[in-house]
């Protein structure tokens, strides 16, 4: 006789729907271990900046000047320092460098990293700037290259 003719049928029933129960508990093992992995690298990928993407402006009686940044960090209460491709715009000039000290009581910015400043027919390469008096006055530092067009 055949041995399977005498197996109970709920014995066979029994084991496929633990077989089952083991296979969603394995399943959801899973989902939840790539979860954890997912918030890991979230938690790892989050920069060091107090600012991301800050925003300023320099103000005077005829112009502003518009400063966008990647990232910004909190030196104290009014200087924060932007990094990573800071940029200065207004209506007649740009500059773009790495670092810049911002102080937004003073209106003042202050960078020691390579500077591009470009207008309608100058370019000017330096090793930093200072912007001061509301913008009006810049002043750049090391070696400078000035190209006249």
């Amino acid at each position: 006789m055949n041995f399977f003719l005498y197996i109970n049928r709920n014995l066979i029933f029994l084991l496929g729907v633990l077989i089952l129960i083991i296979f969603f508990i394995i399943i959801l093992f899973k989902q939840i271990n790539l979860k954890n992995i997912d918030i890991n690298i979230s938690n790892n990928s989050m920069p060091n900046a107090d600012i991301s993407e800050p925003k300023f402006a320099i103000n005077n009686e005829t112009k502003k000047i518009y400063i966008t940044a990647n990232e910004g960090n909190f030196l104290n209460n009014n200087e924060i320092l932007l990094k990573d491709n800071v940029k200065f715009k207004s209506n007649d000039f740009s500059i773009e460098t790495q670092n810049v000290v911002f102080d937004r009581n003073k209106q003042t910015a202050e960078s020691n990293t390579k500077s591009i400043f470009k207008s309608k027919n100058t370019t000017i390469s330096s090793d930093g700037f200072n912007i001061n008096d509301n913008g009006n006055k810049i002043i750049f530092y090391g070696k400078s290259f000035i190209i006249l067009r």
